[in-house]
């Protein structure tokens, strides 16, 4: 087996092994990207565009909450999926958009946003973001007052 073929058989096995994303970039060794990691960059890319309030479905939104109160336990992962090949990934993303932002350019805004992060981080072409708006948030619902006082004097 010629040295070529002996990384190329590596670069097969450590796939395998891992179930991650290895990528040959040099003669001098394999670089593994791990799902996780693609889903963090996605997930603190989109919530770097203004007009974003929170992301992922009720669920996730109230698993995060309880998460948040943990100490070191916050999720940038909370409403991301994606799908990661040998040089592609795929990139699925759940949010709540603020009241009064036009939803198509808050959905360009953030597949521009995304793309660019993943693709220049790490190296794979990304193929798709998919998003999906689950909410608006109205600036009103933080300022409601406890259960019991009245809304209204």
């Amino acid at each position: 087996m010629t040295t070529t073929e002996s990384r190329g058989t590596s670069v097969a096995n450590a796939a395998e092994r891992t179930g991650k994303n290895v990528e040959q970039l040099s003669d001098h060794g394999v670089t593994t990207i791990a799902d996780v990691v693609v889903s963090k960059i996605a997930g603190i890319a989109t919530r770097e565009v203004d007009g974003v309030y929170d992301l992922g479905g009720q669920a996730a939104r109230v698993v995060g909450k309880l998460r948040e109160a943990l100490p070191g336990a916050a999720s940038l992962t909370q409403g991301v999926s994606v799908e990661v090949g040998e040089r592609q990934a795929a990139i699925d993303i759940e949010i709540v958009a603020e009241y009064g932002i036009a939803i198509h350019d808050l959905a360009d805004g953030i597949r521009r946003n995304v793309i660019s992060s993943v693709e220049n981080m790490t190296g794979l072409e990304v193929t798709e973001v998919n998003i999906t708006v689950h909410d608006v948030h109205f600036s009103d619902d933080d300022e409601q007052p406890a259960s019991g006082e009245p809304r209204v004097q």
